[in-house]
């Protein structure tokens, strides 16, 4: 049978790069890393690793154990979690993964009321784009994933439960003496581009508005993204978290009809969820919904 601690040391490597990188993430020594690998190696019976130049890199094994391993060690974290359900809500944890604006806004609500009702549980939050959080849950890192998705660009959710906390809609956002109320009418004008996510649907959302975006700027950040177009040197379209959780008052904003973003939550495995994990999540709808 396979050790769970060499399959911890592989998907580490995975993770990382090195095995300096993989040891130091594992506050192991290098050489126990190396040992770990060769003796990963002689139960299987498979060559994981090869050198390449002065570091070593997975091979087609190697890298089949390690995503098959990243799974394998996520159930195990979901059987600590549900074994831990006997204990109540009296101790215990529980770990959210949330993109920034949605932590920006309910999170925090939600996160409030939660350590109300359950001060003895250990509640913690991690900052992840939609396609992070999604792969932590499934690496068993945390127990509840917060992500978001567009018409027909929800992400691979397969084998996780998920459910649509809200919709929200689109904004045009442009400086606050630019005219013009439709993508259109900045055609001609310099765009700035978010997330890889959010940039596909501002380009799908202009396409049907008859034109391509000229993006000079790129960033995720939706305050420097509204900097930016306060200072003139574009126009965006952000979703309306990412204006609840900050709004600059030098520049306009209006909705746009266009489908908006789904905001979802998602765990893994089959009900019943973990008591905590339970109530975290009643807590983020109460949250979301107000």
């Amino acid at each position: 049978m396979l050790d769970v601690t060499r399959l911890q040391v592989l998907v580490a490597v995975a993770r990382h790069g090195s095995v300096t990188a993989a040891a130091r993430a594992l506050h192991y020594a290098q050489p126990s890393v190396s040992h770990h690998l060769a003796r990963l190696e002689a139960e299987t019976g498979s060559r994981l690793v090869q050198r390449a130049g002065r570091g070593i890199r997975l091979t087609d094994a190697g890298r089949l154990l390690a995503d098959r391993a990243e799974e394998i060690l996520g159930r195990l974290a979901a059987a600590e979690s549900e074994l831990a359900a006997h204990t109540g809500l009296r101790s215990g944890r529980v770990r959210l993964a949330a993109f920034p604006s949605a932590l920006g806004t309910f999170v925090p609500r939600a996160a409030a009321s939660f350590a109300a009702a359950h001060p003895a549980v250990d509640l913690s939050f991690t900052e992840a784009a939609p396609a992070e959080a999604i792969r932590l849950l499934r690496a068993g890192e945390v127990e509840v994933a917060l992500h978001f998705g567009h018409p027909g660009d929800a992400g691979d959710l397969t084998g996780l439960r998920h459910k649509t906390l809200m919709t929200e809609a689109t904004h045009l956002v442009t400086p606050a003496d630019w005219p013009g109320d439709e993508l259109a009418d900045h055609a001609g004008r310099r765009w700035i581009g978010g997330c890889e996510r959010c940039r596909g649907q501002l380009l799908r959302d202009c396409a049907a508005a008859g034109f391509v975006p000229d993006i000079r700027f790129t960033t995720d950040d939706y305050v420097a993204v509204q900097s930016l177009v306060a200072a003139e040197l574009g126009v965006t379209t952000l979703p309306a978290l990412a204006l609840a959780a900050h709004r600059n008052p030098r520049v306009r904003t209006v909705p746009l009809p266009a489908p908006g973003r789904q905001v979802s939550v998602a765990v893994h495995g089959e009900p019943p969820d973990p008591p905590a994990t339970a109530a975290l999540l009643t807590h983020l709808h109460a949250a979301a919904a107000a």
